[in-house]
């Protein structure tokens, strides 16, 4: 009887495109996915293409601070519809100009290309609590199951909590483009809490302020790097989830991989040029009281095509704030539906959530 023997041992978690580049016809079991998870999972480029069924809103964000009063109104309107009914959309006319964008896309690329030895050196620790630097998913599910995806994930904003010793060196002007990209980024989002507030009800600045302002929401970025895949009819890039964030902006090499899952279906998000993918993350949904939506989300993988994308989280201190629905949006007729937790309550809740499922599966 001949067994098989692993070609090598490593300390660290193997990187999916060491895999990916080995030649493996077949994926190891532990990236194969249940049957219920791979319900609908098909070639992702034939699914961009279908016109029919519902698709992703695309909001113009052109008008969202006009002098006129009225067409200011009716984008405020289109955005609020789009983050009740869906809770994730398309930006366009963003105000971060298109050259930027391509900067930030090169930088993150260019990191990707270099070898994996070379990526190593900046590796995180996740067992030992240190998340920020290269990786990839551990199981943190009961199942065990890996995803198909090598990341960086690191804090860029505010600028005095970063740490830019484990930030890429290469290619050099990494750090400089990124960080202009998270500055306008962070304008971005104080634009679209503003809105998002209006629409509520609520004082322009209060949503704002209730996930911690300028000195105290996070940015995280994570760039996710999804190698070409064997199987990709058995694999995930990223499980389904729902972003535990206030605000996530992604951006992608417009290679097609997210789906949305809508109305008791999947929906493959199209490539829309210069734009920016917003999801409304559970943060604001528990603020606004259900009223923005959340919504379940995943990542496809192929056979043809490395995929990346660039997602930044806007979230809440961990500890400072207590998140829960807030006052103006519960009345008698609509009670809280959700308890006061911390930011960290909420991840922990999750968590404890998806191994409680992980183990009745």
């Amino acid at each position: 009887m001949v067994t098989s023997v692993a070609p090598m041992v490593t300390s660290v978690a193997p990187r999916v495109e060491s895999l990916a580049s080995s030649g493996i016809q077949s994926i190891p079991k532990e990236y194969i996915r249940s049957q219920e998870e791979l319900t609908s999972v098909g070639n992702v480029f034939e699914e961009e293409k279908k016109e029919e069924g519902p698709q992703v809103p695309t909001i113009d964000l052109k008008e969202i601070e006009s002098e006129d009063p009225q067409v200011r109104e009716r984008c405020r309107q289109e955005l609020k519809k789009a983050a009740t009914d869906w809770g994730v959309m398309h930006l366009v006319n963003h105000g971060i100009s298109d050259e930027l964008i391509q900067r930030v896309k090169k930088a993150g690329q260019k990191f990707f290309e270099l070898p994996i030895e070379e990526k190593e050196k900046f590796a995180n620790d996740q067992v030992s609590g240190k998340i920020q630097g290269y990786g990839s998913k551990l199981a943190n599910n009961a199942s065990g199951q890996l995803e198909w995806e090598d990341y960086f994930f690191h804090l860029i904003f505010p600028e005095d909590k970063r740490d830019l010793s484990i930030w890429p060196k290469i290619p050099s002007d990494y750090t400089e483009v990124t960080s202009e990209y998270a500055r306008e980024l962070r304008r971005l989002a104080s634009k679209i809490l503003s809105a998002l507030s209006i629409c509520l009800g609520l004082e322009e600045g209060r949503l704002e302020k209730e996930v911690g302002g300028m000195e105290e929401l996070l940015l995280q970025m994570k760039i996710n790097y999804y190698p070409t895949c064997p199987q990709p009819e058995l694999a995930l890039g990223v499980e389904a989830h729902t972003d535990v964030s206030a605000l996530t902006f992604i951006l992608h090499n417009m290679v097609p991989g997210l789906q949305l899952f809508y109305e008791g279906k999947w929906v493959t998000a199209k490539c829309v040029p210069n734009s920016i993918i917003m999801h409304i993350g559970d943060t604001i949904e528990i603020l606004s009281n259900g009223k923005y939506k959340s919504i379940l989300h995943r990542g496809l993988v192929n056979k043809e095509k490395v995929r990346i994308s660039w997602a930044v989280f806007c979230e809440p201190p961990k500890e400072k704030i207590i998140l829960k629905p807030l006052p103006e949006l519960v009345s008698e007729t609509e009670p809280p539906l959700f308890p006061p937790r911390t930011f960290d309550q909420h991840l922990q809740h999750k968590l404890f959530k998806k191994t409680q499922d992980g183990l009745s599966n």
